[in-house]
């Protein structure tokens, strides 16, 4: 990866994309730090803290929702949106129809998506700004006293940040390198894993020399390393089915004959279902928290379920794991349809060597699919618990410095960027060479 960012750099091209890139970042990260008129950002940060979904929409961001900035939202209503977008066009015909439709098709479903990150982002920040004004989060004496004014005020603005934000991410796209949605979360997340570590090492250097820990902070990084590098692996561990094509004459011309293969990830469904899972188990604790935050059911489901403490953390890991399961099988089947790789392999005189076309190849790559998907869902399963597991042996603070999301998200994006430089400094080499 360094030898292509090497690389990369002596292209003058790629060169302005990236500075593009890093500079359009650098102006998400500052709009973390503009603080809001009217905000109480101490008892922001403390309402934060105590909730299990806020605490992770909070590590995506970066520690913008603690700190109640103009980013506090961040990419988040985006990210749902386009969650319920992607699972409506598999289940509404028209959409589905739209999706199929090339770039026209693509650009309707784009502008749906950003409709719907408005209401979303309106409605996320009406409950939060409610909740958070409840609890002496909002300094209504800056507002005339007038409760009203002051959560008009406070949706429009974070509503305004949310859709800047998605507009970042869509101007990296555009004109830097990679997925600008992917690599705004990534930031976010390397930031709250940065500050973490840098209150550490600052903490050693407090009231005299303290080596600890920096040897917590040693020890942490390389546990990172050796966990990220297992992740990688299996990241990029994939089955291959081969394809054989028959040969075909056509006028005085032959065509077919060549052999090709269908890679199928054992990751293939990426964080979506640990994001699924995670999402589901924690909305009745975010509900109950926004409308009953003194119940006795609200600090039983947080306790017990949402958190997985006290004796019943059994009940968390088993819902847990069967949620990731259950999205895991149903993702796999959006992404990889055996029927429709069947129907298209026969139709261009494929074949798979040993299997009938038809109905045997679908059931035969249904079986395969099938297959990994399960092994798929264990090493999720397992990525769940296990960095959380290991962190906890260094010390309690580096517990949440990298979420469980969080870890397959930066390792899909950081593969993800590699590639698209990869492929830039490919077409690059080819424009040369066709000059």
């Amino acid at each position: 990866m360094f030898e292509t960012l090497k690389n990369a750099f002596k292209v003058k091209e790629i060169r302005k994309k990236i500075f593009i890139m890093l500079l359009i970042l650098l102006v998400y990260r500052l709009g973390c730090y503009i603080p809001v008129p009217g905000l109480d950002s101490a008892q922001f940060s403390t309402i934060v803290e105590g909730n299990n979904f806020l605490n992770l929409m909070n590590a995506v961001t970066g520690g913008a929702l603690a700190s109640g900035t103009l980013f506090a939202l961040g990419i988040g209503p985006y990210i749902n949106s386009s969650i319920i977008i992607q699972l409506l066009c598999v289940g509404i015909p028209a959409l589905e129809r739209l999706s199929k439709q090339g770039e026209e098709g693509k650009r309707k479903i784009a502008q749906l998506t950003r409709y719907l990150t408005l209401l979303l982002a309106i409605i996320q920040a009406i409950g939060i700004i409610i909740n958070f004004g409840n609890d002496g989060a909002i300094k209504f004496a800056f507002f005339w006293d007038q409760k009203w004014l002051a959560y008009i005020y406070m949706t429009i603005i974070y509503s305004a940040g949310a859709l800047l934000t998605m507009w970042l991410g869509e101007r990296i796209t555009e004109y830097g390198v990679g997925n600008g949605i992917s690599l705004i979360i990534f930031v976010g997340i390397i930031s709250t894993a940065g500050l973490t570590l840098l209150d550490k090492i600052i903490s050693a250097f407090t009231g005299g020399f303290n080596f600890q820990p920096l040897l917590e902070v040693i020890v942490f990084c390389v546990l990172s390393v050796i966990i990220f590098a297992l992740i990688v692996t299996v990241d990029l561990a994939e089955r291959r089915i081969p394809v054989q094509y028959a040969k075909q004459v056509k006028g005085r011309k032959m065509y077919g004959g060549q052999s090709t293969i269908i890679p199928i990830k054992i990751s293939g469904s990426g964080v979506m279902p640990l994001i699924f899972a995670f999402a589901i188990i924690s909305l009745p604790d975010l509900i109950m928290g926004l409308f009953w935050p003194n119940s006795s059911a609200y600090e039983w489901y947080g306790t017990y379920i949402s958190s997985g403490q006290g004796s019943w953390g059994w009940v968390y890991i088993l819902v847990l794991c069967l949620l990731i399961f259950a999205f895991s099988f149903f993702y796999a089947q959006i992404q990889f349809n055996p029927e429709d790789i069947s129907k298209s392999i026969q139709q261009n005189g494929g074949f798979i060597p040993g299997i009938r076309p038809g109905r045997p190849t679908a059931d035969y790559l249904k079986k395969i699919s099938n297959r990994i998907t399960l092994f798929g869902a264990i090493f999720l399963s397992l990525v769940a618990f296990i960095p959380s597991l290991v962190f906890s042996f260094v010390g309690t603070e580096f517990v949440n410095v990298f979420s469980t999301t969080g870890i397959l998200i930066v390792v899909s994006v950081a593969l993800e960027f590699d590639k698209e430089l990869q492929s830039k400094l490919m077409m690059k080499n080819y424009k040369g060479f066709l000059k």
